[in-house]
């Protein structure tokens, strides 16, 4: 079974001023951007969105899911834990609207190299950018997503790593995996690039 998409969408935007997941990037909304790049592989795609879920399950598609996580300001876990609740026994793909303008190529050369290494049920596999550095969005598998039982909901999801099996990885050269829009000042950068690379 292919991995279930879960925007993580519940954060406050406190810093940004206003929701990210429904923050335009180059006329592009930050949720119609993930869901685009990952089109067609989901027929159910998830948003787990916290004190914008009202605007949030407005703004989305008809067959797109949009769930409250009510316990949202206790750390983003908290909210892959609701994930679970909804997509039971599925792998995840995680990602964060935080990383708004990761390319279509990406999310498949995820889903490609997850596919390649069978879905191992406690696997882990991330994009690293060629500086070396890991990004988003993630894949992880469904039974070490389990162990987040017992988790508080702001302990780290990177903390999982050191149980996953195998633990992967594939080289991207896109900058969007790290880019991480916290700011209007990140929000300017980004379309800045997408405009660049758009010509």
């Amino acid at each position: 079974m292919k991995p279930a998409l879960v925007v993580l969408a519940a954060g406050a935007s406190s810093r940004l001023g206003r929701c990210k997941a429904l923050t335009p990037l180059d006329g592009v909304t930050v949720l119609q951007r993930i869901l685009s790049a990952d089109a067609g592989h989901d027929p159910r795609p998830l948003v787990v969105a916290g004190p914008d879920f009202e605007a949030i399950s407005a703004a989305a598609p008809n067959d797109v899911d949009v769930v409250a996580h009510p316990n949202w300001a206790a750390g983003r876990t908290g909210s892959i834990a609701r994930a679970l609740l909804e997509r039971e026994d599925r792998d995840l793909l995680l990602a964060p609207v935080d990383c708004p303008a990761v390319p279509a190529s990406v999310f498949l050369a995820l889903r490609q190299a997850w596919t390649r290494a069978g879905s191992p049920p406690l696997g882990w596999l991330a994009p690293r950018h060629t500086s070396g550095r890991f990004g988003h969005p993630i894949v992880v598998g469904r039974d070490l997503l389990r162990a987040l039982a017992g988790f508080d909901p702001d302990r780290p999801l990177r903390d999982l790593r050191a149980s996953a099996e195998p633990l992967l990885s594939i080289q991207v050269d896109s900058e969007a995996v790290l880019e991480d829009l916290d700011t209007p000042q990140d929000r300017a950068r980004i379309e800045d690039r997408l405009r660049n690379e758009r010509g």
